[in-house]
C-alpha cells in the first residue's frame, strides 16, 4: 500500500474553487492559527509509540480518514512540478543533462528511489519510493533542486519577530517544514523589520499568511476572525483582489483572505476597533446580498478541458470574474467529475457560461500517424526539425510516446491543424524514402561488428548512409536495427550478415604470455603490436586489463590466420625472453666512471657491440653490482669486456679455488653473513659460489692480489674444519663498537688470539643484539669465553668524574649535543653530563661500563688538550670564490673540516650599496686611514684547531681556489660543442667538474674559458680537444656525404619507384645510406630526382633506380571494360581483392575514377599475352 500525493497547478486551483469537502475531524473555526493545515496534514506521517496523545490522535484520524493503516516501512509519494516552475525545461534532454545528474544525486543522499515522467502539459510528475524519512528528504530536495525558487518579503513590526521564531527557533523550524520554503529572519541587531521568504510560489503565499497571522496575534491592535464560506471568498477579495484592496484602503484595515490554496473559512482582520468594525461589517454585507442573489449552476466539461478553463496561474478564472462577476468551481485534478460550477447572479450565468465553453473549446487535441521508428528523424537532431514548427506555432504542444506509432498535438484548433499539415507532410516523405531492417545476431559478436573504436560500424554506416543501432551489452539483445535509404538498408543488411556468419567460422585462440611481457610486446604508444595487426589484419588481439594481471591473450579471426599469428607471436615472447637475460658483475665502486668512459664512450660501445642493456648503480648508492640485460651469449661477452677493463686499471686477479660443494652453504653461512664478513676483512674482494644444486666445486675469487690471496687462505682453512661449529652470544647493540675497538682493533686480538671468526649484524639484520662466531669447536669456545669476559666488564656500570675548564663547556654541548653522542655512540652508550652554567664548577661526570668510561675519559682529556693548543689563524682567499670552495650544500668545506679537525669560519658578504665617504667618515664618525695592502674583511676565512692542522687546511682551501685557462676552438665548431639547449657543454662541465664559457657570437672569438680546480683542468682541456677531434672528423664525413646527382625519370614511373606506402624508395634509401628527392608538384624539373650521399653510394642508388624504370618501360598499359557494378567487389574489403588480383599475376590497376569512363580501367602488365589474358578473365568473370 502507497500514499500518493499530487502537487499541481490544478491542486491550487481546487484549493480557490472551494469544492474540497471539510473533513469531520478537522479543526473549528475558533481555534488559533495552528489550525491552519501545515505539511504534516497534506502528508501524515505513520503514528510513533511515543508521539503525545493529541499528536497521535491527529494522525491517526488524519489517515483514517484517507487509506487504511499501513503495514510496509516503505511509502510511495507522487509531486508534480508545473511546466512554468520547471528549473530544467530542455525537453530534449529529458532524461538526460543536468536534471538527470541532479535526481542521481538526490537518491544517492536521501536513499530514496526516484522516477521522473512527463506530462502532456509538459509538467514533472515524481514518483519517490521509501521510508518515510527518505521520502521527506528527496521532498525537500525536489523542491530546492528541480522547482524554480521565488522570493518574497514580508513586514511585520520588529518586536514580533521572536514570536516568528519561537523558543530555540521550533515555530520556525515547523514553519519553514509546514509551507516547504526558507525563512530569513534579520538578526537583532538589524534595524530592518522585513522577512525575506524564498521556495515555490504556493509555499511563498503559505508561509506569507502564517506569519501575518503570527503578527496579527502578537499585535495589540483589534483583532476580528469572521467565518465565511470558501466558496464567496472569491467575491470578497474580486477579481485580481480589488475588492478587498479596496475595503481596506477604505477603512485602513489590514485583511487577511486565506489563499485558495489553503482550505480555511476564516478572514482575519487587523486594526484600529473603528477600522476592524467596519471591515467586518463591508465582508459581512458582500457575504450576505451574495448569498441572497448568486444561484449555481452545474455544467459538464470534458476532464482533459478543466485546464484550459482554469488557464496559466488561474489567470483565465480571473479573467471571468472579472468581466462577468461569477465565480467558476473546478473539481480538483485528482477527482474524475467533469461537473464544473458556475456561482453569480442568474443574469450573468449565462455569459459566464459561454465565456468557460469559449475557453474549453478554443484548445484542440489531435494526433498523426507516424511510425515510431520515424519519430527521431522527425525531431531532427537536436530537436532542430521540431525547433522549426514550434518557434512558428509556439502555443502548440506535440508529444512523442515511445513504442506508439502516433504523434499528439495539442493547442488552438487553427495552429493545431497547421502542425498537423506540416508534420504528415514530413512523414509522408520520410516513409517514400526511407526504410528499416532488423537483423538477429548472437550478443557476443555485437563488439566485433563494433571494431575498436567503432571503425568497422562506421565505416558501414558512411558507406551505404544509413544508421544502425546495436543494442548495449546490459540488455542483452540480439537484435540490430539498420534504417536509412532503402538501397542503403539491403546492402548494409547484408554486409553485416556476412561478417556475423564470418565470426560464426571464426576461431578464438587463448596464447600464455606472461604478463611483465605484455607492455614490451605492445611497445610505446603502441607501435609493435600495431606493426602485428598490420601483419595480420584479420586478426583481432585483446590483451587482458593490466590490473587483472593475467597472462592470457586471445587472439580471434579466420582459422588459418589465427594460427599463423600465434606462431608469429609466440616466436617473438621466444626472442623477448631470450634477450631479458640477466647477469650481475662486481665491480669496484672507483672503477666504474673508467667503464663509462668520457661521454659514455666507452659503455655505449659496450652496449651497441654486444647488444645488451647495461645498467650501473646511482653515484650515491653502496651497490657495486652492474646489471646486464640481453641474450645469454651477449651477456657473457659484455661482462668479460667490463672485467677487462677493471683488470687493466688495477691489479687485480680473478682465481679459482677447489671446495667440495657441499660445504658451499656452511661457508656462505646464514643470511650470507660468513662470506660476507671474509669480503670485507679482505678488502673488499669479490667471492662467487656456483649455483645451489649445480654440483660444482669451483668458487671464484676476484680482487686486488694480496687480498686474494688472503680470502683463498680463509675459505681454505674453513673448508679444511669440515663441520666448523657455530654458537650466538647475545649483547646489547650499543656495546658492539667497543668490542670491534678503533679499526677493529680489539675484534681482531680476539681473532688470532682464537682463530674463530667473529660476524657482527649489519644494518640489514632483524636482531640487532646477535654476533655470529665461526671456528672450530674449541677456537669457539674460547672466542665466546673472552667476549663474555668483555661483555661482563661492560656490564659493570661505573661512575667517574674529570675536572674541565668551563670555556671548553660549550664546545662540547654545543649542536645540541653532538659531540657527547658521538661519544656514546663510539664507548658504548656512556652518559657525560655536564654541570649547569650558572654554577661556575668544572665537574664533569661520566657513567657506564668501567671500560667504555675510561676510553671516553681518554678521548675527552684529548678533546680538551686540542681545545687549549687550539689557535686560529687568517687564510685570505677573495671573496668571489668563496662559493666554488664551499662546494654544493657545503660539502668541500665539511670534508676539510673532517680530515683536519678545524672549525672553519666564511666572513660576511660585503654589502656593496654600504656607502663609505671618500675622506674617512661613515655615519658621522672619523675613522682611522685604511691601509691599501691590508686585505679586505670579507675576505679572510678565519680557522680554529691546532697550528699544525690549521695550517694543513689552509692548503687544502687553497687547493680549492678554481683557476681560469684559456683553450682556442674554432668559432665555427662553438654551437656544436654547445649541443641542442646547451646540453653537450652542460654533459661536459658535470663529466670534469669545471665550467666553460664560450664567448657571445657577435664575438667571434676562438678562445673558451675554462675554470675550475687544477687538477681537473687538464683532464678538461683534453676532453675539450678530443670533442674538436670528433667535430672536425664529423665536418669532413658530412663533405663526403653531401655528393649530389641528378637522374632523369618520367614522371608517370615515380609511385612505383616510391612503391606501396614508400617501400621501394625506403628500401633504396636504407640499402645505400643516401637521401632521395623527388620533384615538387610546381617544380619546373618534374622529372628530375635527386640524390644524396656518399658519391659510390650515390651512383649505386641511381643504378637501382635505373633497373626499375627499365623493368617499368617493358611493361604495357592496356583498358579493361567491367560493369561499375562489381568494382567494389573487385576491390574486396580493404582493397584485399584487388591486391590478390596484382599479386597473383604481377600486374597493377589504376583507379577508374582517374578516366572519364568509369568502365574503362587501365592495367599496366609485363608484355606476356598469356598472363595478360589470365588476368583480363579473372576480372571479367567476377
Amino acid at each position: 500500500m502507497s500514499s500518493v500525493a499530487v502537487l499541481t497547478q490544478e491542486s491550487f486551483i481546487e484549493h480557490r474553487s472551494g469544492l474540497l469537502p471539510e473533513q469531520s475531524g478537522g479543526p473549528s473555526a475558533g481555534e488559533d492559527e495552528e489550525e491552519l493545515p501545515t505539511y504534516k496534514d497534506a502528508f501524515p506521517p505513520l503514528p510513533e509509540k511515543a508521539a503525545t496523545p493529541e499528536g497521535t490522535q491527529e494522525t491517526a484520524n488524519a489517515w483514517t480518514s484517507k487509506i487504511r493503516p499501513l503495514k510496509s516501512s516503505i511509502i510511495t509519494q507522487v509531486f508534480h512540478v508545473p511546466l512554468e516552475e520547471r528549473k530544467y525545461k530542455d525537453i530534449n534532454q529529458f532524461g538526460e543533462g543536468e536534471q538527470a545528474k541532479v535526481c542521481v544525486d538526490i537518491m544517492h543522499k536521501t536513499g530514496a528511489h526516484l522516477e521522473l515522467s512527463l506530462a502532456k502539459d509538459q509538467g514533472l510528475s515524481i514518483m519517490v519510493s521509501g521510508k518515510l524519512d527518505a521520502v521527506m528528504k528527496a521532498r525537500k530536495e525536489i523542491v530546492s533542486r528541480l522547482q524554480t525558487q521565488a522570493s518574497a518579503t514580508v513586514a511585520i513590526p520588529k518586536e514580533h519577530h521572536r514570536f516568528v521564531i519561537g523558543k530555540n527557533g521550533e515555530k520556525l523550524q515547523e514553519l519553514e517544514l509546514k509551507t516547504a520554503t526558507k525563512i530569513q529572519i534579520p538578526r537583532p541587531d538589524d534595524p530592518s523589520n522585513q522577512i525575506k521568504i524564498s521556495g515555490t510560489k504556493e509555499g511563498l503565499e503559505k508561509a506569507k499568511h502564517e506569519i501575518l497571522l503570527i503578527s496579527a496575534e502578537q499585535d495589540k491592535r483589534a483583532v476580528e476572525r469572521v467565518n465565511i464560506d470558501k466558496v464567496y471568498h472569491p467575491f470578497i477579495t474580486g477579481a485580481y483582489n480589488k475588492i478587498v484592496g479596496e475595503m481596506m484602503q477604505e477603512t485602513g484595515a489590514r485583511i487577511n483572505v486565506p489563499p485558495p490554496s489553503v482550505n480555511k473559512n476564516e478572514i482575519v482582520i487587523t486594526g484600529e476597533k473603528e477600522q476592524v468594525a467596519l471591515a467586518v461589517t463591508l465582508i459581512k454585507k458582500i457575504h450576505e446580498e451574495k448569498k441572497k442573489s448568486t444561484t449555481t449552476i452545474a455544467v459538464e466539461v470534458k476532464k482533459s478541458q478543466h485546464k484550459y478553463v482554469v488557464g496559466p496561474k488561474g489567470n483565465t478564472l480571473q479573467e471571468i470574474l472579472d468581466r462577468t462577476g461569477v465565480s467558476v468551481e473546478i473539481p480538483p485534478s485528482d477527482n474524475s467529475s467533469e461537473t464544473v460550477i458556475l456561482r453569480g447572479e442568474p443574469d450573468r450565468l449565462g455569459q459566464a457560461l459561454t465565456e468557460v465553453y469559449a475557453k474549453a473549446n478554443s484548445y484542440t487535441v489531435s494526433s498523426v500517424s507516424a511510425p515510431s521508428w520515424l519519430h527521431r528523424f522527425i525531431i531532427g537532431k537536436k530537436g532542430q526539425n521540431l525547433a522549426k514548427i514550434t518557434q512558428q506555432m509556439p502555443k502548440v504542444h506535440i508529444e512523442f510516446t515511445e513504442g506508439e506509432d502516433k504523434i499528439t498535438l495539442e493547442g488552438p484548433t487553427k495552429d493545431v491543424q497547421m502542425v498537423q499539415s506540416q508534420i504528415q507532410a514530413i512523414v509522408t516523405d520520410l516513409v517514400s524514402r526511407m526504410d528499416y531492417a532488423e537483423i538477429t545476431v548472437d550478443p557476443k559478436f555485437h563488439r566485433h561488428l563494433i571494431g575498436k573504436g567503432g571503425v568497422n560500424i562506421n565505416r558501414i554506416k558512411e558507406l551505404h548512409k544509413v544508421t544502425v543501432r546495436i543494442p548495449p551489452d546490459n540488455e542483452k539483445s540480439n537484435l540490430i536495427r539498420i534504417e536509412g535509404d532503402p538501397q542503403g538498408v539491403q546492402e548494409a543488411k547484408k554486409e553485416l550478415l556476412e561478417l556475423a556468419s564470418r565470426m560464426e567460422n571464426e576461431r578464438t585462440k587463448d596464447l600464455i604470455i606472461e604478463h611483465r611481457l605484455h607492455r614490451a610486446i605492445i611497445g610505446q604508444k603502441g607501435e609493435k603490436i600495431k606493426e602485428v595487426r598490420d601483419k595480420f589484419p584479420e586478426v583481432i588481439i585483446n590483451f587482458p586489463d593490466p590490473a587483472q594481471k593475467s597472462d592470457i591473450v586471445q587472439l580471434r579471426g579466420p582459422r588459418n590466420e589465427v594460427e599463423k599469428c600465434s606462431k608469429f607471436m609466440q616466436k617473438m615472447v621466444a626472442e623477448m625472453v631470450e634477450n631479458s637475460q640477466t647477469l650481475s658483475v662486481p665491480i669496484f665502486k672507483q672503477f666504474h666512471r673508467n667503464i663509462i668512459g668520457k661521454g659514455g664512450a666507452n659503455i655505449k660501445k659496450i652496449r651497441e657491440e654486444t647488444n645488451t642493456k647495461i645498467d650501473l648503480p646511482a653515484e650515491n648508492s653502496n651497490s657495486e653490482m652492474i646489471v646486464i640485460t640481453g641474450k645469454k651469449a651477449n651477456c657473457e661477452a659484455a661482462r668479460n669486456r667490463i672485467l677487462a677493463i677493471q683488470k687493466e686499471l688495477a691489479n687485480i686477479t680473478e682465481m679459482d679455488v677447489s671446495i667440495p660443494s657441499k660445504l658451499h652453504n656452511l661457508l656462505i653461512g646464514s643470511k650470507g653473513r660468513l662470506v660476507r664478513s671474509i669480503m670485507e676483512e679482505c678488502g673488499g674482494v669479490h667471492i662467487h659460489f656456483p649455483t645451489e644444486g649445480s654440483g660444482i666445486d669451483k668458487v671464484t675469487i676476484r680482487g686486488p692480489v694480496e687480498e686474494v690471496e688472503k680470502a683463498k687462505q680463509q675459505l681454505l682453512a674453513l673448508a679444511e674444519e669440515k663441520h666448523p661449529s657455530t654458537t650466538k652470544p647475545l649483547t646489547l647493540y650499543e656495546y658492539h663498537k667497543f668490542l670491534i675497538g678503533k679499526g677493529g682493533g680489539n675484534i681482531r686480538k680476539v681473532r688470532d688470539s682464537t682463530g674463530a671468526r667473529i660476524i657482527f649484524p649489519t644494518s640489514e639484520d632483524k636482531d640487532q643484539e646477535l654476533i655470529t662466531v665461526v671456528g672450530t669447536e674449541e677456537a669457539v669456545r674460547t672466542a665466546q669465553k673472552e667476549l663474555e669476559e668483555l661483555i661482563k666488564s661492560l656490564d659493570n656500570i661505573v661512575e667517574d668524574t674529570m675536572n674541565v675548564d668551563p670555556k671548553h663547556h660549550r664546545y662540547f654541548v654545543a649542536r645540541r649535543g653532538q659531540v657527547l653522542r658521538d661519544l656514546a655512540d663510539e664507548y658504548g652508550g656512556v652518559m657525560v653530563s655536564f654541570p649547569r652554567t650558572a654554577s661556575q664548577s668544572d665537574k664533569v661526570t661520566l657513567k657506564g661500563a668501567k671500560e667504555c668510561v675510561e676510553a671516553a675519559k681518554k678521548r675527552m682529556q684529548e678533546i680538551v688538550e686540542d681545545l687549549e693548543a687550539q689557535v686560529t689563524i687568517e687564510c685570505v682567499i677573495s671573496q668571489k670564490f668563496h662559493r666554488s670552495i664551499m662546494g654544493p650544500k657545503g660539502s668541500r668545506i665539511q670534508q676539510i673540516t673532517r680530515d683536519h679537525n678545524v672549525q672553519i669560519k666564511f666572513p660576511e658578504r660585503e654589502d656593496p650599496q654600504a656607502a663609505v665617504q671618500e675622506n674617512g667618515e661613515a655615519n658621522g664618525e672619523v675613522k682611522e686611514p685604511v691601509d691599501p695592502n691590508a686585505p679586505k674583511k670579507c675576505d679572510v676565512i678565519l680557522i680554529s684547531g691546532r697550528k699544525e692542522r690549521c695550517e694543513a687546511a689552509v692548503e687544502a682551501l687553497k687547493v680549492l681556489v678554481p683557476v681560469t685557462i684559456e683553450v682556442e676552438v674554432p668559432f665555427e665548431l662553438h654551437r656544436y660543442i654547445i649541443g641542442q639547449k646547451g646540453s653537450g657543454i652542460r654533459k661536459m662541465m658535470d663529466e670534469f667538474e669545471v665550467n666553460i664559457q664560450v664567448p657571445p657570437p657577435d664575438q667571434q672569438s676562438d678562445k673558451i674559458a675554462i675554470t675550475g680546480l687544477a687538477s681537473h683542468l687538464d683532464r678538461a682541456k683534453e676532453g675539450l680537444f678530443e670533442r674538436v677531434k670528433e667535430l672536425q672528423a664529423e665536418q669532413a664525413d658530412r663533405a663526403l656525404k653531401s655528393f649530389k646527382l641528378t637522374i632523369t625519370v618520367d614522371p608517370k614511373y615515380h609511385p612505383k619507384i616510391i612503391g606501396r606506402k614508400g617501400a621501394i624508395i625506403t628500401n633504396i634509401r636504407t640499402e645505400h645510406d643516401v637521401n632521395i628527392q623527388f620533384p615538387e608538384k610546381n617544380d619546373e624539373n618534374q622529372d628530375q630526382i635527386t640524390i644524396t650521399g656518399y658519391e659510390q653510394n650515390a651512383i649505386a642508388a641511381r643504378e637501382a633506380i635505373q633497373a626499375i624504370v627499365d623493368e617499368l618501360e617493358e611493361m604495357i598499359s592496356e583498358n579493361i571494360t567491367l560493369d561499375s557494378r562489381v568494382h567494389a567487389r573487385i576491390i574486396g574489403a580493404r582493397g584485399k581483392g584487388i591486391r590478390k588480383i596484382m599479386d597473383e599475376f604481377k600486374v597493377s590497376f589504376r583507379r577508374a575514377e582517374m578516366f572519364s569512363c568509369p568502365e574503362h580501367a587501365p592495367r599496366n602488365s609485363p608484355k606476356t599475352s598469356l598472363m595478360s589474358f589470365k588476368c583480363l578473365c579473372k576480372c571479367t568473370n567476377f
